[in-house]
Formats: structure tokens, C-alpha cells, sequence
């Protein structure tokens, strides 16, 4: 089944949301760029179709404002959004406002994103359909036995929480 969008915010800014604004104008789609005030000037502000300023304290406060983004989604009745990364984009409770609000959310549903958000979880949910998982164990980091847990384990380790997402909450542990 293809779905056609008319109109898509993209909910980032930089690097990530020029390449959002390019793929839909190659698509004929039209784009709304949100923007804090600090990134006017930017290139996906200049090319997108719209242009929408969001206020708050910084840039990535206002990126993260979900009544906000969903307003102008209804006030511009864009059809779909776009959460690029970061921000907003593993964000459950943006994906189902954006899907109360009749909005497609071009990711993941929330149900996928809230499995995903929990490393432990995930990592469960693959394991018991038989997909390969690397060695783990749970711990606590305040358990004394941390240490005799992983004894038996090959260097280097990885040592992640739990609900660490891209790539933050990693260290590795050599010996």
C-alpha cells in the first residue's frame, strides 16, 4: 500500500533536516521547517516551503515542545511528520499525540518505540523470537557482585544502561 503525503513538517533542524527537506522535494511534497529563533538564517528555513518559528529557552527545548509542534501540524494541516533523529524521533508519547491527532508519524509506532527504549526489554523481545543476541547479563551497578558476574565474559565489554538510547549510557570496560 503507497501513502502520499501533501504537506510534512520536519521536526529537527542542521545537517539532518536538509536531507529530509531534499528527499521531499524530490517526492513533490510539500515541507514546513520549525525553527527557534537562533536558526533563521539556516538552509532548511530558506528552502523549505514554510517556515514556522517555535519558541522556548533554546533550540533544542523548543524541538522538544510536543503541543506546540502538533499545533502548527493542525494550524498548517500538514498531513505527516518527520522526526529526522534525536529530539523528538524515539519519543512514544509525540508518535500517539501526532496519531490522536489524525498525523502520521513517519517512524516507528509508539508501541515500537516504547519496546525499543528499554535495552533490556528489546533485547528479551528479539531473543525469544530466535534472533541472534550478543552475551549479557543484567546487573545493577551497585551490586557487589558485578565483577564475578562478568568474570568468565571476553574482553573488551560493553557496558550500556538499560535505557540508554543513541549511543549515550555506553562504556568499555578493557580488563
Amino acid at each position: 500500500m503507497s501513502t502520499h503525503f501533501n504537506k510534512v513538517l520536519i521536526a529537527n533542524r542542521g545537517e539532518i533536516a536538509l536531507r529530509v527537506l531534499r528527499a521531499l522535494q524530490a517526492l513533490d511534497i510539500a515541507s514546513v521547517a520549525i525553527y527557534h529563533h537562533s536558526d533563521r538564517h539556516s538552509p532548511v528555513v530558506q528552502q523549505a516551503d514554510e517556515a514556522v518559528e517555535i519558541t522556548g529557552d533554546s533550540p533544542s527545548a523548543a524541538h522538544l515542545d510536543i503541543s506546540q509542534i502538533v499545533a502548527i501540524c493542525e494550524r498548517l494541516e500538514v498531513d505527516a511528520v518527520h522526526p529526522c533523529y534525536g529530539f523528538l524521533s524515539e519519543n512514544a508519547n509525540f508518535a500517539r499525540t501526532l496519531e490522536a491527532a489524525d498525523i502520521t508519524f513517519i517512524g516507528p509506532s509508539p508501541e515500537a518505540i516504547e519496546l525499543m527504549g528499554d535495552k533490556i526489554t528489546s533485547r528479551d523481545f528479539v531473543a525469544e523470537r530466535g534472533f541472534p543476541v550478543a552475551p549479557s547479563v543484567n546487573l545493577n551497578a551497585d551490586d557487589p557482585n558485578c565483577v564475578e558476574a562478568v568474570a568468565d565474559m571476553p574482553f573488551p565489554l560493553v557496558v550500556k544502561a538499560s535505557a540508554g538510547g543513541g549511543g549515550k549510557g555506553m562504556s568499555i570496560v578493557h580488563s
